[in-house]
């Protein structure tokens, strides 16, 4: 019997277009890296508190290089990847038998992500560590807030589903991961103008890749949105990890 496709919620080609130009923008002076950033220091830190010394590793979507950098430090065998340059998060992985596999800021648009998940846990070796970061359903409050404004009456979609809590918790328990956590922690950064959050998403591959994006803004619609966000607004991001092992 065959199993039902996935509904289609992100497009695969404005996906790989938005990392594709976060990967440019990143070359820029200043260009913004905070959820990123934020996502690795936190693999590294629970790395240390777990005690996992792997010996081979999987780096799924770092485009800063940190985490690979700090494993080899500590004699680890690191293999890169990154859906940028064609990686895909929904297919098998080629290789296997990692002892540990990061996925950072990818899995958020994939639209098969019990699948992505099972993947995961069939490329790790026996006793191997998973952990996979992405930005989950509390995220950008404000900005949902400022798309209602500059809609009115009738709201397009304009920003990403995600994922709570409760719901990755019942994602790990589907994809067979052993001793799954879920947890969450919030990101403040403070904006100057929704402008500046826009940019700032673009350049962290966070922009609307939705495969039915609803039409675009006009003047006045802009001009609504960013009335309605105003100025040295405080916005949220919600980052949502998943860790578990292959016993």
């Amino acid at each position: 019997m065959n199993q039902p496709s996935p509904p289609r919620i992100f497009s695969s080609q404005r996906r790989l277009a938005a990392r594709r130009r976060a990967s440019r923008l990143q070359h820029l002076p200043g260009a913004a890296r905070y959820v990123l950033d934020d996502m690795v220091e936190d693999v590294i830190e629970r790395l240390a508190f777990l005690r996992h010394e792997a010996a081979t590793a999987l780096i799924i979507g770092d485009r800063t290089g940190t985490l690979a950098a700090a494993l080899r430090e500590r004699g680890c065998a690191v293999s890169a990847a990154d859906p940028a340059e064609g990686f895909n998060d929904e297919a098998p992985y080629p290789h296997g038998g990692f002892d540990l596999i990061a996925n950072l800021s990818s899995l958020d648009t994939v639209n098969d992500l019990p699948g992505a998940l099972i993947h995961i846990r069939g490329a790790l070796a026996p006793g191997g560590l998973a952990l996979a970061s992405f930005v989950g359903a509390g995220s950008l409050p404000e900005l949902r807030a400022a798309m209602l404004a500059a809609d009115g009456d009738r709201p397009a979609p304009r920003l990403h589903p995600a994922v709570d809590v409760r719901a990755g918790g019942q994602l790990l328990q589907r994809a067979g991961w052993a001793d799954p956590v879920v947890d969450s922690r919030r990101l403040d950064v403070r904006f100057s103008s929704l402008a500046s959050l826009i940019a700032d998403l673009r350049a962290q591959a966070l922009s609307n890749c939705l495969a039915d994006p609803g039409p675009p803004l006009g003047k006045a619609a802009i001009a609504r949105a960013s009335s309605a966000f105003g100025t040295g607004r405080v916005e949220s991001f919600e980052i949502l990890t998943l860790t578990g092992w292959r016993r």
